[in-house]
């Protein structure tokens, strides 16, 4: 993951994914986010809350093939803590959050940032 050239890149949408405990359903959630159809720059956030199964190993095989995904490690805190964590790392104008056993539209983050 080259973190130097997100930097120089201006980020419209950050999508917060607070992850703990969902290696069943965070390769769905996550191949999701990475078809967006969005002519904008994204990021997403991957914020490891202390997971213990193996959803970091499907996470980190994802971040390792997209340079616009990064992930947060913390101790376990919660899902609200999770997602404020992604809030305070966030460089997008506009802010998304997509639970991690959910999966989206290929216009998700399109159709928001239009409204």
């Amino acid at each position: 993951m080259n973190t130097d050239n997100m930097r120089e890149r201006a980020v419209a949408v950050s999508v917060v994914v607070p992850v703990y405990n969902v290696e069943k359903y965070i390769e769905r959630c996550l191949d999701s986010l990475v078809r967006q159809k969005f002519g904008y720059e994204y990021e997403i956030i991957i914020v490891n809350d202390g997971t213990k199964d193996n959803s970091m190993t499907i996470a980190d095989r994802f971040a390792s093939k997209y340079d616009f995904i990064r992930i947060i490690t913390q101790q376990n805190a919660g899902l609200s803590a999770a997602r404020n964590t992604g809030l305070a790392n966030a460089r997008g104008e506009y802010i998304a959050f997509v639970d991690s056993d959910d999966f989206v539209s290929p216009f998700y983050i399109s159709e928001m940032y239009t409204l």
